[in-house]
């Protein structure tokens, strides 16, 4: 190994999960599956490892993911992600094709450190590891969201961290510090998290930023958020509802080359994106693409979104809807988006009324 270098990257910023899926899209649409041929050899190649906890495979390299590996100059060997969720299939699509590890970890600014990480060999995908020995971790209930330490199969509540790797307070500070620390030293985080066998931590919801419907029901934006997350349409995604409305709507800021390829499959015509992302065909297949992804993680009916308006501007910290650790500023989203929630409500209420 002498004179070689071993490439490492590390990501952590809320842009990995659209980055890897970004980088997922187009090794399938330039690399893997550009003929029938092709799709078949891929798609016998990821079951064959895959069913293999991703062992690396010297055949199916050769066969395939070699030519993806020199893409990034062949000598990537360590994935690491943190600070906001990677979908599993995407994980395990990145190991598979690189050959390397790809961890994915837990921590905050208030923790000064990593409060979890995935073991060394550890090919389950969907949680972010064993605590730091640096730390504990507990689970505390939260009822008023249902979960509690009582739940099964896996005891659920907010991750609350302690250890000589939390922060002792916010600077001149001392209400937003109380809110945070409690007398013995516990960091309330704010994520809902449950235990998986082994002592594995996974993050699945967030305590702030819930909200009610009309109806009652208690509502976590981020979560459905990330599961929308998944959808090819979808660069980013703003759910929005409050206590006057039954029902969810979705700002979406849409991955432009996907929807001008759906819309050449389509052949629908328009003059610019702009036109297109107010096509009522658009709006209606970027629903529907939600919605079968919702189905697929199983969200409750009143999770779904109602109604979709499509926008090409991404969010971001310059037009104020980011966060600079890259969260949406709901408030401000909120605010920005005015006009369309309003007309989404508006057009539901008058669906409502015609049925």
């Amino acid at each position: 190994m002498e004179g070689k270098r071993v490439a490492m990257i590390v990501v952590h910023n809320q842009g990995i999960a659209e980055l890897s899926k970004q980088l997922m899209e187009i090794i399938r649409a330039k690399v893997l599956w550009k003929g029938n041929k092709k799709i078949k050899v891929a798609d016998g190649s990821f079951s064959a490892i895959a069913g293999k906890g991703n062992n690396p495979s010297p055949l199916w390299d050769k066969l395939v993911f070699n030519k993806i590996k020199a893409k990034l100059g062949g000598r990537v060997r360590f994935f690491s992600s943190g600070a906001s969720p990677l979908s599993p299939d995407i994980l395990d699509f990145l190991k598979i094709c690189f050959g390397g590890r790809v961890l994915e970890g837990y921590g905050m600014t208030e923790s000064s450190f990593v409060i979890s990480m995935m073991d060394e060999g550890d090919n389950l995908s969907g949680h972010v590891g064993s605590p730091n020995p640096a730390c504990e971790i507990k689970l505390v209930d939260v009822p008023e969201m249902n979960y509690t330490s009582d739940d099964e199969p896996h005891p659920r509540g907010e991750i609350c961290v302690r250890g000589p790797i939390i922060f002792q307070g916010y600077y001149k500070d001392e209400a937003h510090t109380k809110e945070v620390l409690d007398e013995d030293g516990w960091l309330r985080t704010g994520d809902i998290g449950l235990w998986l066998p082994g002592g594995r931590l996974k993050i699945i919801d967030r305590k702030k930023n819930i909200f009610k419907l009309a109806q009652g029901e208690y509502i976590s934006p981020e979560k459905i958020e990330n599961v929308y997350a998944k959808c090819r349409f979808i660069s980013q995604c703003f759910i929005y509802g409050d206590s006057l409305n039954s029902s969810l709507v979705a700002i979406v800021s849409v991955d432009q080359d996907v929807l001008k390829t759906w819309a050449a499959t389509e052949g629908i015509k328009y003059k610019d994106l702009e036109q297109l992302c107010n096509d009522r065909t658009a709006r209606a297949a970027v629903l529907s693409d939600m919605d079968a992804i919702g189905r697929e993680a199983q969200l409750r009916g009143f999770e779904f979104a109602k109604a979709v308006t499509l926008e090409l501007e991404p969010f971001t910290m310059e037009n104020g809807l980011l966060t600079l650790t890259s969260k949406i500023k709901r408030h401000q989203a909120k605010e920005y988006f005015a006009k369309a929630i309003s007309n989404m409500y508006a057009e539901l209420t008058t669906s409502d009324t015609s049925t």
